[in-house]
Protein backbone atom coordinates (compact mmCIF):
# COMPACT_ATOMS: atom_id res chain seq x y z
CA UNK A 1 0.00 0.00 0.00
CA UNK A 2 1.32 3.35 -0.62
CA UNK A 3 -0.01 5.80 1.88
CA UNK A 4 -1.80 9.36 1.79
CA UNK A 5 1.31 10.12 4.48
CA UNK A 6 4.53 8.94 6.27
CA UNK A 7 5.49 10.55 9.03
CA UNK A 8 10.06 10.98 8.92
CA UNK A 9 10.51 9.50 12.04
CA UNK A 10 13.65 7.63 13.37
CA UNK A 11 15.39 6.29 16.13
CA UNK A 12 16.66 9.84 17.55
CA UNK A 13 13.00 10.18 18.22
CA UNK A 14 12.35 7.23 20.43
CA UNK A 15 15.49 7.67 22.59
CA UNK A 16 14.28 11.43 23.05
CA UNK A 17 10.74 10.23 24.01
CA UNK A 18 12.43 7.49 25.85
CA UNK A 19 14.88 10.11 27.70
CA UNK A 20 11.65 11.78 28.74
CA UNK A 21 10.08 9.00 30.00
CA UNK A 22 13.42 8.28 31.87
CA UNK A 23 13.22 11.75 33.18
CA UNK A 24 10.77 11.05 35.84
CA UNK A 25 8.98 14.79 34.31
CA UNK A 26 6.07 13.17 31.32
CA UNK A 27 4.25 16.91 31.86
CA UNK A 28 4.83 19.80 30.31
CA UNK A 29 8.23 20.80 31.55
CA UNK A 30 11.56 22.13 30.09
CA UNK A 31 11.39 19.50 27.06
CA UNK A 32 8.20 21.71 26.18
CA UNK A 33 10.36 24.71 26.62
CA UNK A 34 13.03 23.35 24.22
CA UNK A 35 10.57 22.93 21.23
CA UNK A 36 8.72 26.36 21.94
CA UNK A 37 12.71 28.11 21.51
CA UNK A 38 13.29 26.30 18.93
CA UNK A 39 10.08 26.44 16.74
CA UNK A 40 10.21 30.37 17.64
CA UNK A 41 13.37 30.76 16.41
CA UNK A 42 12.64 29.26 13.09
CA UNK A 43 9.89 31.39 12.13
CA UNK A 44 11.07 34.57 13.75
CA UNK A 45 7.90 34.77 16.65
CA UNK A 46 8.75 36.25 19.68
CA UNK A 47 6.72 33.50 21.59
CA UNK A 48 5.75 30.26 21.26
CA UNK A 49 2.84 28.37 23.38
CA UNK A 50 2.44 24.93 22.77
CA UNK A 51 -0.99 23.31 23.06
CA UNK A 52 -2.26 19.79 22.81
CA UNK A 53 -3.77 20.18 19.33
CA UNK A 54 -4.24 22.68 16.42
CA UNK A 55 -7.73 22.89 17.57
CA UNK A 56 -6.88 24.12 20.75
CA UNK A 57 -4.30 25.97 19.88
CA UNK A 58 -6.92 27.76 17.53
CA UNK A 59 -9.57 28.00 20.32
CA UNK A 60 -7.42 29.86 22.93
CA UNK A 61 -5.84 31.94 20.25
CA UNK A 62 -9.19 33.03 19.69
CA UNK A 63 -9.90 33.69 23.41
CA UNK A 64 -6.45 35.83 23.35
CA UNK A 65 -7.83 37.94 21.00
CA UNK A 66 -10.87 38.50 23.06
CA UNK A 67 -13.37 36.46 20.81
CA UNK A 68 -16.59 35.61 23.01
CA UNK A 69 -20.42 35.35 23.00
CA UNK A 70 -21.88 37.52 20.43
CA UNK A 71 -18.74 37.76 18.19
CA UNK A 72 -17.97 37.03 14.82
CA UNK A 73 -15.44 35.44 13.15
CA UNK A 74 -14.80 35.24 9.35
CA UNK A 75 -13.27 32.43 7.57
CA UNK A 76 -13.48 30.25 4.17
CA UNK A 77 -15.92 27.62 4.88
CA UNK A 78 -13.00 25.13 2.51
CA UNK A 79 -11.19 23.77 5.54
CA UNK A 80 -11.20 21.05 7.88
CA UNK A 81 -13.96 21.37 10.56
CA UNK A 82 -11.55 22.34 13.24
CA UNK A 83 -11.40 25.96 11.65
CA UNK A 84 -15.08 26.62 12.53
CA UNK A 85 -15.27 24.27 16.07
CA UNK A 86 -12.73 26.35 17.43
CA UNK A 87 -15.14 29.26 16.45
CA UNK A 88 -17.68 27.92 17.96
CA UNK A 89 -16.17 26.15 21.31
CA UNK A 90 -14.89 30.14 22.01
CA UNK A 91 -18.83 31.25 21.98
CA UNK A 92 -18.57 33.04 18.81
CA UNK A 93 -20.43 32.50 15.44
CA UNK A 94 -18.30 31.40 12.07
CA UNK A 95 -19.00 33.39 9.19
CA UNK A 96 -17.96 31.75 5.89
CA UNK A 97 -16.74 33.49 2.84
CA UNK A 98 -15.65 32.14 -0.77
CA UNK A 99 -12.07 31.21 -1.61
CA UNK A 100 -9.78 32.19 -4.78
CA UNK A 101 -10.44 29.21 -7.53
CA UNK A 102 -6.78 28.59 -7.80
CA UNK A 103 -4.39 28.78 -4.50
CA UNK A 104 -8.23 27.94 -2.95
CA UNK A 105 -7.13 30.25 0.28
CA UNK A 106 -9.64 32.84 1.15
CA UNK A 107 -10.17 35.82 -0.50
CA UNK A 108 -9.55 38.92 1.56
CA UNK A 109 -11.57 41.08 -0.21
CA UNK A 110 -14.53 38.84 0.69
CA UNK A 111 -13.76 39.09 4.67
CA UNK A 112 -13.55 42.82 4.04
CA UNK A 113 -17.03 42.54 2.65
CA UNK A 114 -18.65 40.40 5.07
CA UNK A 115 -16.77 42.46 8.28
CA UNK A 116 -19.93 43.79 10.41
CA UNK A 117 -20.30 45.33 14.23
CA UNK A 118 -19.98 42.35 15.73
CA UNK A 119 -16.87 41.34 13.48
CA UNK A 120 -13.99 41.03 16.23
CA UNK A 121 -11.66 38.41 14.30
CA UNK A 122 -10.32 37.73 10.28
CA UNK A 123 -8.99 33.60 10.38
CA UNK A 124 -7.60 33.25 7.22
CA UNK A 125 -6.50 29.28 6.43
CA UNK A 126 -3.04 28.21 4.79
CA UNK A 127 -4.80 25.83 2.89
CA UNK A 128 -2.85 22.45 2.28
CA UNK A 129 0.47 24.15 3.10
CA UNK A 130 -0.24 27.29 0.81
CA UNK A 131 0.44 30.62 2.98
CA UNK A 132 -3.07 32.69 2.65
CA UNK A 133 -2.62 36.60 1.96
CA UNK A 134 -1.86 37.31 5.64
CA UNK A 135 -0.56 40.92 4.83
CA UNK A 136 -3.45 41.85 2.49
CA UNK A 137 -5.87 40.33 5.65
CA UNK A 138 -3.83 41.76 8.23
CA UNK A 139 -4.08 45.10 6.01
CA UNK A 140 -7.91 45.17 6.66
CA UNK A 141 -8.00 44.11 9.70
CA UNK A 142 -5.93 46.94 10.60
CA UNK A 143 -8.42 49.13 8.58
CA UNK A 144 -11.53 47.67 10.63
CA UNK A 145 -9.73 47.38 14.19
CA UNK A 146 -9.49 43.59 14.10
CA UNK A 147 -7.33 41.17 15.19
CA UNK A 148 -5.86 38.29 12.66
CA UNK A 149 -5.78 34.43 13.86
CA UNK A 150 -4.14 32.23 10.92
CA UNK A 151 -5.27 28.56 10.75
CA UNK A 152 -1.67 27.58 9.44
CA UNK A 153 -1.82 23.95 11.09
CA UNK A 154 -0.50 22.10 7.80
CA UNK A 155 2.22 25.40 7.16
CA UNK A 156 5.40 25.05 9.06
CA UNK A 157 7.99 26.59 6.93
CA UNK A 158 5.96 28.48 4.45
CA UNK A 159 6.62 32.10 3.38
CA UNK A 160 5.27 34.65 2.21
CA UNK A 161 8.15 36.47 0.37
CA UNK A 162 11.02 36.38 3.24
CA UNK A 163 8.72 36.26 5.87
CA UNK A 164 8.15 33.15 7.23
CA UNK A 165 4.53 32.20 8.41
CA UNK A 166 4.20 31.82 12.17
CA UNK A 167 5.69 35.84 12.26
CA UNK A 168 3.11 37.17 10.31
CA UNK A 169 -0.50 37.23 11.72
CA UNK A 170 -1.04 38.51 15.45
CA UNK A 171 -1.89 34.84 16.26
CA UNK A 172 -0.79 31.65 14.19
CA UNK A 173 -1.52 28.37 15.29
CA UNK A 174 0.07 25.13 13.97
CA UNK A 175 -0.47 21.33 13.87
CA UNK A 176 1.60 18.05 14.69
CA UNK A 177 -0.33 15.54 13.56
CA UNK A 178 1.46 13.15 11.52
CA UNK A 179 0.38 14.59 8.59
CA UNK A 180 1.88 17.37 8.71
CA UNK A 181 5.35 18.93 7.94
CA UNK A 182 6.94 17.35 11.60
CA UNK A 183 5.05 15.26 14.13
CA UNK A 184 4.75 15.01 17.95
CA UNK A 185 1.85 12.37 17.57
CA UNK A 186 -0.98 15.47 18.57
CA UNK A 187 0.23 18.88 19.30
CA UNK A 188 -0.03 22.47 18.65
CA UNK A 189 1.62 25.96 18.82
CA UNK A 190 0.52 29.37 19.03
CA UNK A 191 3.40 31.88 17.68
CA UNK A 192 2.79 35.62 18.36
CA UNK A 193 4.56 38.95 19.39
CA UNK A 194 2.15 40.15 22.19
CA UNK A 195 3.69 39.88 25.35
CA UNK A 196 0.48 40.18 27.74
CA UNK A 197 -1.56 37.94 25.50
CA UNK A 198 1.70 35.28 25.27
CA UNK A 199 1.67 35.42 28.93
CA UNK A 200 -1.85 34.39 29.16
CA UNK A 201 -1.94 31.86 26.61
CA UNK A 202 0.42 30.07 29.10
CA UNK A 203 -2.23 30.23 31.61
CA UNK A 204 -5.28 29.24 30.67
CA UNK A 205 -3.38 26.53 28.85
CA UNK A 206 -3.01 25.12 32.01
CA UNK A 207 -6.13 25.75 33.92
CA UNK A 208 -5.61 29.59 34.63
CA UNK A 209 -2.81 28.81 37.21
CA UNK A 210 -0.84 31.97 37.67
CA UNK A 211 2.50 29.61 37.38
CA UNK A 212 3.35 26.39 36.01
CA UNK A 213 4.28 23.34 37.28
CA UNK A 214 8.38 23.53 36.53
CA UNK A 215 8.42 27.31 37.38
CA UNK A 216 7.21 26.09 41.06
CA UNK A 217 9.32 23.01 40.89
CA UNK A 218 12.35 24.65 39.85
CA UNK A 219 12.29 27.79 42.54
CA UNK A 220 12.08 25.20 45.39
CA UNK A 221 9.81 27.05 47.47
CA UNK A 222 6.32 26.30 48.91
CA UNK A 223 4.57 28.52 46.54
CA UNK A 224 0.89 28.29 46.15
CA UNK A 225 -0.34 29.12 42.70
CA UNK A 226 -3.51 31.03 41.99
CA UNK A 227 -6.49 30.49 39.58
CA UNK A 228 -7.82 33.90 38.76
CA UNK A 229 -8.96 33.11 35.41
CA UNK A 230 -11.23 30.16 33.87
CA UNK A 231 -8.30 28.18 32.33
CA UNK A 232 -8.38 24.56 30.34
CA UNK A 233 -6.06 21.42 30.66
CA UNK A 234 -4.28 21.89 26.51
CA UNK A 235 -0.59 21.35 27.87
CA UNK A 236 1.89 19.52 25.88
CA UNK A 237 3.54 16.69 27.41
CA UNK A 238 6.74 16.59 27.39
CA UNK A 239 7.67 13.51 25.54
CA UNK A 240 6.00 15.20 22.46
CA UNK A 241 8.22 18.36 23.34
CA UNK A 242 11.63 15.69 23.09
CA UNK A 243 10.03 14.29 19.93
CA UNK A 244 9.00 18.02 18.63
CA UNK A 245 12.95 19.37 19.35
CA UNK A 246 14.45 16.38 17.34
CA UNK A 247 11.67 16.49 14.59
CA UNK A 248 12.25 20.50 14.45
CA UNK A 249 16.22 19.67 13.37
CA UNK A 250 14.45 17.11 10.43
CA UNK A 251 11.99 20.12 9.04
CA UNK A 252 14.13 22.04 6.25
CA UNK A 253 15.59 18.04 4.53
CA UNK A 254 11.16 17.06 5.06
CA UNK A 255 9.79 20.54 3.21
CA UNK A 256 13.06 19.71 0.82
CA UNK A 257 12.24 16.66 -0.19
CA UNK A 258 8.21 17.06 -0.61
CA UNK A 259 9.41 20.65 -2.77
CA UNK A 260 10.76 18.00 -4.77
CA UNK A 261 8.69 15.43 -5.04
CA UNK A 262 5.91 18.23 -5.95
CA UNK A 263 8.05 19.39 -8.43
CA UNK A 264 8.07 15.74 -10.03
CA UNK A 265 4.38 15.65 -9.86
CA UNK A 266 4.06 18.42 -11.47
CA UNK A 267 6.35 17.55 -14.35
CA UNK A 268 4.75 14.22 -15.00
CA UNK A 269 1.32 15.55 -14.62
CA UNK A 270 1.93 18.14 -16.83
CA UNK A 271 -0.36 19.02 -20.06
CA UNK A 272 -2.86 16.11 -18.93
CA UNK A 273 -6.38 17.68 -20.12
CA UNK A 274 -7.91 15.69 -17.07
CA UNK A 275 -6.62 17.25 -14.09
CA UNK A 276 -4.86 20.89 -12.78
CA UNK A 277 -1.76 20.62 -11.00
CA UNK A 278 -1.60 23.32 -7.88
CA UNK A 279 -0.83 26.49 -8.36
CA UNK A 280 1.93 28.70 -6.00
CA UNK A 281 1.74 32.17 -6.15
CA UNK A 282 5.13 33.95 -6.70
CA UNK A 283 6.82 34.58 -3.72
CA UNK A 284 5.39 31.73 -1.80
CA UNK A 285 6.90 28.95 -0.22
CA UNK A 286 4.75 25.79 0.15
CA UNK A 287 4.96 22.80 2.28
CA UNK A 288 2.96 20.44 0.20
CA UNK A 289 1.07 18.79 3.52
CA UNK A 290 -0.18 17.31 0.97
CA UNK A 291 -0.41 17.29 -3.24
CA UNK A 292 -3.90 18.46 -4.52
CA UNK A 293 -5.08 17.86 -8.20
CA UNK A 294 -8.16 19.30 -9.41
CA UNK A 295 -10.15 16.86 -11.52
CA UNK A 296 -11.68 17.34 -15.03
CA UNK A 297 -12.20 14.05 -16.00
CA UNK A 298 -16.14 12.74 -16.29
CA UNK A 299 -15.58 9.74 -14.03
CA UNK A 300 -16.58 10.42 -10.70
CA UNK A 301 -13.97 11.11 -7.98
CA UNK A 302 -15.44 8.05 -6.19
CA UNK A 303 -14.72 5.97 -9.02
CA UNK A 304 -11.11 7.15 -9.32
CA UNK A 305 -10.38 6.94 -5.90
CA UNK A 306 -11.92 3.48 -5.68
CA UNK A 307 -9.67 2.42 -8.54
CA UNK A 308 -6.73 3.02 -6.82
CA UNK A 309 -7.44 1.80 -3.50
CA UNK A 310 -7.64 -1.04 -5.49
CA UNK A 311 -4.20 -1.06 -6.52
CA UNK A 312 -3.04 -0.32 -3.17
CA UNK A 313 -2.48 3.26 -3.32
CA UNK A 314 -4.83 6.21 -0.61
CA UNK A 315 -6.17 8.89 -1.93
CA UNK A 316 -8.52 11.57 -0.04
CA UNK A 317 -10.95 13.81 -1.20
CA UNK A 318 -9.16 17.30 -1.01
CA UNK A 319 -10.55 19.21 1.25
CA UNK A 320 -14.32 19.86 2.53
CA UNK A 321 -16.91 22.88 2.70
CA UNK A 322 -17.66 23.14 6.02
CA UNK A 323 -20.67 25.00 5.54
CA UNK A 324 -22.25 21.49 3.88
CA UNK A 325 -21.44 19.48 6.70
CA UNK A 326 -24.56 18.26 8.49
CA UNK A 327 -23.91 20.78 11.75
CA UNK A 328 -23.25 23.33 9.88
CA UNK A 329 -25.74 23.06 7.08
CA UNK A 330 -28.43 23.67 10.14
CA UNK A 331 -26.95 26.90 11.21
CA UNK A 332 -26.24 28.48 8.18
CA UNK A 333 -29.06 26.99 5.89
CA UNK A 334 -29.30 28.33 1.87
CA UNK A 335 -25.58 30.14 2.10
CA UNK A 336 -23.94 29.26 -1.12
CA UNK A 337 -20.11 29.34 -1.98
CA UNK A 338 -19.67 28.03 -5.53
CA UNK A 339 -16.08 28.34 -5.78
CA UNK A 340 -15.68 26.57 -2.38
CA UNK A 341 -18.60 23.84 -3.36
CA UNK A 342 -16.64 23.06 -6.76
CA UNK A 343 -13.33 23.02 -5.04
CA UNK A 344 -14.87 20.60 -2.75
CA UNK A 345 -16.12 18.19 -4.93
CA UNK A 346 -13.44 18.22 -7.56
CA UNK A 347 -10.15 18.00 -5.98
CA UNK A 348 -8.09 14.97 -4.83
CA UNK A 349 -5.02 14.76 -2.65
CA UNK A 350 -2.38 11.82 -3.73
CA UNK A 351 0.47 10.74 -1.51
CA UNK A 352 2.83 12.32 -0.88
CA UNK A 353 5.82 12.21 1.82
CA UNK A 354 9.64 13.04 2.44
CA UNK A 355 10.88 9.33 1.73
CA UNK A 356 8.12 8.64 -1.06
CA UNK A 357 10.31 6.69 -3.60
CA UNK A 358 10.28 7.94 -7.53
CA UNK A 359 9.25 4.34 -8.42
CA UNK A 360 6.32 4.99 -5.83
CA UNK A 361 5.57 8.15 -7.28
CA UNK A 362 5.46 6.45 -10.97
CA UNK A 363 3.12 3.77 -9.85
CA UNK A 364 1.18 6.46 -8.41
CA UNK A 365 0.60 8.82 -11.56
CA UNK A 366 0.66 5.49 -13.52
CA UNK A 367 -2.46 4.37 -12.04
CA UNK A 368 -3.77 7.42 -11.71
CA UNK A 369 -3.96 8.11 -15.82
CA UNK A 370 -5.66 4.93 -15.96
CA UNK A 371 -8.48 5.58 -13.30
CA UNK A 372 -9.32 9.05 -15.33
CA UNK A 373 -9.94 7.22 -18.50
Amino acid sequence: MIPITRPFVREEEAEAAANAVRSGWLSQGARVQEFEAALADYVGAKHAIATSNCTTALHLALLAAGVGPGDEVICPSFSFIATANAIVHAGATPVFVDIDAETYNVQPALMEAAITPRTKVLMPVDQIGLAADVPAVLAIARDHGLKVVEDAAPSLGAAVGEARVGSLADFTCFSFHPRKSITTGEGGMITTADDAAAAKLRRIRSHGASTSDLARHASGTTEIEEYRELGYNYRMTDIQGAIGAVQMGRLEHILGERRRLAARYNALLKGDPRLSTPVVPAGHRHTYQSYCIRLKSPRPRAAIMADMAAKGIATRRGVMAIHLEPYYRERCPGLRLPVTEAAAAETLLLPLFAEMTEAEQDVVVDELKRALG
